[in-house]
């Protein structure tokens, strides 16, 4: 399952910084292309590109949005809303409750100013995916991009690309977070480096277990805080009361080097001590990381190590020796 569908059907689907080629060869381990050309997407890619930027941003244009556009976000909103206590970590739920956005699409200059008070973040307008440069640059700079299109009603169980209640319900809230916010603005500058390196696969995996997947530990039990699974009404139940899956504890070598599902349900989880842990990780030196990385196996999704911290050894699970 990822997290651009709300229901258990496979797609080919990536992270929004995954180029093209990747989303349609559909698989992590496939060689990552070279980025869309500026203004001249993928013809697959859904949106209007014929009027972008130079950095890829597009005015929202939020007075076209027509009045079953925003009954459908309404109804998408109050169907995972309700399914969040319990299930979602308190902050996530509450920055959710503090952007007061439940009755339309919202207008992102409006949200722009209280996330920008709360951590010196802006959302800005994206007709859909981008390349990976400009997606870099813009968490660099506290910029996230959030889609402009909705999901046709048809769409309402799936979808293969982000759209706008995905990219807003499921991360904008924890970019009220002032410790997430400035891991996100951290894994940003780890682009370019990345991008020289030919690391873009392992940094991914940083952002679709952590970001879009991520667990957190709390004094109630764990909690979900990723926007894959948080914007996803099955996810969301599945990733913290299914036994399938593994429900292991974060260490950055661990998560870089694990290979990861886009279309399924995810086999493994890995589960914060705190967003500090997360960021304080993220400030070390990847390139050294890089070139370790580079010379371990990758661990199948499902594979479990001797030295994890296991929280939940899933059904699918299985002892993997890290040799290949």
């Amino acid at each position: 399952m990822n997290r651009f569908q709300a229901e258990k059907t496979p797609s080919l689907v990536t992270d929004p910084h995954f180029s093209p080629a990747e989303r349609q060869n559909g698989n992590d381990s496939a060689q990552l292309a070279p980025s869309c050309a500026p203004k001249a997407p993928a013809p697959n890619l859904r949106g209007d590109y014929s009027h972008t930027h130079d950095d890829y941003t597009v005015d929202q244009n939020w007075e076209k949005y027509s009045a079953a556009e925003h009954a459908l976000w309404r109804e998408l909103y109050q169907r995972q809303s309700a399914i969040l206590p319990g299930m979602a970590a308190d902050d996530f739920i509450a920055n959710l409750a503090r952007m007061n956005a439940q009755d339309g699409i919202p207008k992102f200059d409006k949200i722009s100013g209280q996330l920008f008070t709360a951590t010196g973040w802006r959302l800005v307008a994206v007709p859909g995916l981008v390349p990976d440069d400009a997606f870099f640059n813009h968490l660099a700079n506290r910029r996230f991009p959030v889609t402009v299109w909705l999901r046709k009603p048809e769409e309402i169980d799936y979808l293969v690309e982000p759209d706008v209640f995905h990219d807003f319900f499921g991360h904008v809230p924890m970019l009220f977070d002032p410790v997430f916010a400035d891991y996100l603005a951290a894994y940003g500058a780890k682009g370019p480096e990345a991008i020289e390196h030919g690391s873009l696969k392992q940094l991914a995996r940083l952002y679709w277990y952590m970001v879009e997947f991520g667990l957190i530990k709390t004094t109630d039990g764990l909690r979900a805080y990723g926007a894959g699974m948080l914007s996803s009404k099955s996810e969301t139940l599945y990733c913290l009361s299914d036994p399938r899956p593994n429900r292991i504890g974060f260490a950055l070598e661990r998560v870089m080097r694990t290979d990861y599902k886009i279309d399924d349900f995810q086999k493994t989880y890995f589960v914060l001590e705190s967003y500090q842990q997360l960021f304080e990780a993220t400030l070390q030196d990847f390139e050294n990381l890089y070139t370790r990385l580079a010379s371990l196996p990758v661990i199948p999704p499902a594979g479990v190590l001797d030295s994890d911290r296991v929280y939940h050894f899933g059904n699918e699970g299985y002892a993997f020796d890290g040799t290949g």
